[in-house]
């Protein structure tokens, strides 16, 4: 067995702090700066996780049911299927959530809460999780500690852990970097369709759950699409900038609105 490079397990800190730390940080600027309410930070992400985790889950195993694996053959299809998804999906629990949830707290402030809560849940469930799992795995395995566990394994087992843990050594370290840069797009772009959303229902303009939609779906399917093309430090760094972007102009409108009392 391998040991884990040290650039790998910093990659796999860096992830980590980025996927929890920057969901944090930006709770307690939030909170400081624009007196938003905490509570729309935890509308956000138990959102996050019925819309997403279960709901849109139970769909893929209902299309997966009828479909079977015929929905991966064609790339383009699947990549517009699981942005698409996505879109719906989030962005309906979204609205649902400010209209409902946040029906008497609704402000651009507390839009912005709902955002990171939504985006930081996410963060700490895919990334910031599976970070911390790997960095422990790996100085075991960089320790031999890890010896000890595998051989009270059946021999069978034993080959399939040992072979799963092969990709913490034989990942390149930069890729796990590129999980932290992912996740600063994915908060930001969270923070910005939060706010769309919330125009959305403030304003009585459904076309803009609509744009939010299009937005998501669109950033998603690219993703998928750019991952079978081009080096994932390549697409990572494309996504950034489009997301950086649509930041711009958010903060722009954002800026631009009346000051609203929380």
């Amino acid at each position: 067995m391998e040991t884990v490079s040290t650039l790998s397990i910093i990659g796999m800190a860096f992830a980590f702090i980025i996927s929890v730390g920057l969901p944090i940080g930006l709770l307690v600027f939030v909170l400081k700066k624009l007196k938003a309410n905490p509570i729309c930070f935890f509308i956000g992400a138990i959102t996050f996780i019925v819309s997403a985790l279960l709901l849109e889950n139970l769909f893929h195993v209902v299309m997966l049911h009828i479909f079977g694996f015929s929905l991966a053959m064609n790339l383009l299809i699947y990549a517009i299927y699981l942005g698409l998804s996505a879109g719906i999906f989030e962005e309906t629990g979204r609205l649902i959530a400010m209209k409902v949830l946040m029906k008497k707290t609704l402000s651009k402030e507390n839009a912005v809460m709902y955002g990171i809560g939504h985006g930081g849940c996410e963060a700490i469930i895919i990334v910031g999780l599976t970070s911390i799992s790997n960095i422990v795995t790996s100085i075991m395995i960089n320790t031999g500690s890890i010896g000890v566990l595998l051989d009270k394994l059946d021999p069978t087992v034993k080959d399939t852990t040992i072979q799963k843990l092969s990709l913490l050594w034989s990942t390149p370290s930069y890729q796990f970097y590129m999980a932290g840069v992912e996740r600063i797009s994915a908060i930001l772009l969270h923070i910005c369709l939060s706010y769309l959303v919330y125009k959305a229902v403030k304003n009585h303009k459904i076309q803009l759950y609509v744009v939010a939609i299009l937005i998501h779906a669109a950033i998603d399917a690219a993703t998928v699409l750019l991952a079978h093309y081009v080096p994932i430090y390549v697409f990572e760094m494309i996504v950034l900038a489009v997301v950086l972007f649509i930041s711009f102009v958010i903060r722009q409108k954002y800026e631009g609105d009346q000051m609203q009392v929380v």
